[in-house]
């Protein structure tokens, strides 16, 4: 067996919102898009996928680090972007509740922790090489 595609579904209650959001602000390119008698669907590109699985201590301790408390639930979505400050603050903007601002952690990347539309908890991780000082949104 070989598998091709991780594909995380999402049940939005606000459907519009949650595509508004992914789609337009957070810019995930969309793939396809169906809607019947049934209801709607919107397959959206978020570039190379993992599956990264964690036991209960390490989860403790990545929300530690993140946002300095347990606040994550089983269900995680970590995004690469390039810029964690800047989409921070976009998708703020948009709607997202920052749950904690940019911060470097001691694996050297700058993470960023947001709860989003579609009951989602999102860490937005930019990989830096500098390990550069630590940045934070005002």
């Amino acid at each position: 067996m070989s598998v091709r595609q991780l594909r995380v579904v999402v049940t939005a209650d606000d459907y519009e919102e949650a595509l508004r959001f992914y789609r337009d602000v957070l810019g995930l390119p969309e793939l396809g898009a169906f809607s019947g008698e049934h209801g709607d669907v919107t397959i959206l590109d978020a570039g190379r996928a993992t599956l990264e699985l964690s036991d209960p201590p390490h989860a403790a301790y990545i929300d530690q680090v993140e946002v300095g408390r347990r606040v994550a639930g089983h269900i995680r979505i970590a995004f690469e972007i390039d810029d964690a400050t800047e989409s921070t603050r976009l998708l703020a903007e948009a709607g997202a509740r920052v749950l904690a601002g940019p911060t470097s952690t001691p694996w050297g990347s700058l993470n960023a922790r947001l709860e989003a539309p579609a009951g989602l908890q999102l860490t937005l991780f930019e990989e830096r090489s500098d390990g550069g000082p630590e940045r934070v949104v005002a």
